[in-house]
């Protein structure tokens, strides 16, 4: 038996159903952020930057992007014989065969995987947030605490709070209070969604909760630790963190990457972020173009204006085109004289000559209404907008769509047209 002071397990099989059609065909950890990086490699990185060799990835939703771009985890140096980076998606049983049913089921249905290592401790990751934290510092707080359970939490805006998991702590950081996402918040101390467990702990709680259905950490685990007496820690997290679950929280997140000093720094050398990367040419910028304040990826081509945007590998951006406030994820292509404005764009997107994305006043979306409520134009992957059409704000586009779609050439703000696979072969 290998035995290991600390491993990770690192939640990835989420759907992401705030971020709409973005993640029609991919799990919300592998969606692109920042131009060159996956949502995923933050929770990685911090990982191999905190001294953690041994990660299990759990994976779920639309894994096959996922399962590529981790591979064997060579780019983050887990590519290991003892350790390293393994793929946990749920697997057929004897009995009792189910999907992963929740945060707290899913590290459950792996319990043989994290025996093998014996650890010490289990940090538990969640898969879908921006930040950089080190791990160690939180494992030193845990074992100084001498805790049971240690939650890695942050303040936030008090109209924000029913969406966590909110905590009350005393005097000495012991967790006395805990409400999960409370319409009444007690608090502004919210959870991180970073747990750390001492093993006997977790492998207990585990055991004892197995049959409750859609077993969770926030809803089920944490509480049952709480009844049982147990040591129970907040450690306070002051650095840049962001849960990019909706549209306009992954879009700010992005944006952050280009202010003039910015929270998540991603130049540096002592804590990088590291990927899969894919060997292409240099970017190339036209005599005729205009660049500024935006972040280019490798083998991009730029013939038009861009302005305060992150731009994805190969992104190609005809003449005359002009492009504002957006995220354009790999392979998109932007016809000449198109104008974008405040626009998300999968990978693959083929946006037509001179079409207008993104303007006009906003409207509440006809489509969904908790998904879709900003001003901001959703595009999924490999959709095709036709020349010379407009599209208003606060709209979801998902397919190869016509002219024909776009009623006297618009798509008014508010609007929607959403084909899946078979709706668009039909």
């Amino acid at each position: 038996m290998m035995k290991k002071k600390m491993i990770a397990m690192l939640l990835a099989g989420g759907q992401g159903s705030r971020l709409g059609v973005l993640t029609d065909n991919v799990a919300k950890p592998a969606v692109s952020f920042g131009g060159k990086y996956r949502i995923i490699d933050f929770p990685l990185s911090n990982c191999v930057n905190s001294g953690i060799d041994t990660v299990g990835v759990l994976t779920q939703y639309r894994p096959l992007r996922l399962n590529t771009h981790i591979g064997i985890g060579i780019p983050w140096d887990l590519d290991k014989n003892e350790g390293g980076v393994t793929i946990l998606p749920p697997y057929e049983k004897i009995e009792n065969t189910d999907w992963y049913t929740g945060t707290a089921n899913a590290i459950y249905q792996n319990l043989e995987f994290m025996e093998q290592y014996n650890p010490d401790y289990v940090l538990i990751l969640s898969g879908d947030h921006i930040y950089k934290m080190d791990y160690e510092r939180l494992l030193g707080f845990h074992r100084a605490s001498r805790s049971d359970v240690t939650i890695a939490v942050r303040r936030v805006p008090m109209e924000e709070a029913s969406r966590f998991g909110i905590l009350v702590t005393d005097e000495r950081s012991r967790v006395v209070e805990f409400q999960e996402k409370p319409e009444k918040p007690m608090s502004d101390l919210a959870s991180m969604g970073i747990y750390i467990f001492s093993w006997p702990v977790l492998r207990d709680a585990l055991r004892a909760l197995k049959s409750q259905s859609g077993l969770d950490f926030g809803m089920h685990v944490l509480p049952y630790c709480r009844e049982k007496g147990l040591r129970i820690f907040a450690y306070r997290f002051d650095g840049y963190w962001r849960d990019v679950g909706t549209l306009t929280s992954y879009w700010e997140a992005n944006m952050d990457l280009l202010d003039d000093i910015p929270g998540l720094n991603l130049s540096e050398q002592h804590w990088q972020i590291y990927t899969k990367g894919d060997i292409v040419q240099p970017a190339y910028l036209d005599a005729g173009s205009n660049v500024e304040h935006s972040l280019i990826g490798e083998g991009a081509e730029v013939f038009g204006t861009v302005e305060n945007s992150i731009i994805g590998p190969g992104v190609a951006i005809g003449p005359g085109a002009f492009v504002k406030d957006s995220i354009l994820m790999q392979e998109t292509v932007v016809g000449r004289g198109a104008k974008l404005d405040k626009v998300i764009a999968a990978q693959g997107v083929r946006i037509g000559e001179g079409s207008i994305v993104g303007t006009g006043e906003m409207a509440e979306s006809i489509y969904n209404r908790k998904v879709y409520d900003s001003e901001l134009v959703t595009i999924g992957e490999n959709s095709i907008i036709p020349p010379g059409v407009t599209i208003g704000r606060n709209t979801a586009i998902l397919g190869k769509t016509r002219r024909e779609d776009y009623p006297g050439g618009t798509l008014p703000s508010g609007g929607a047209i959403v084909r899946h696979g078979k709706e668009e072969e039909a």
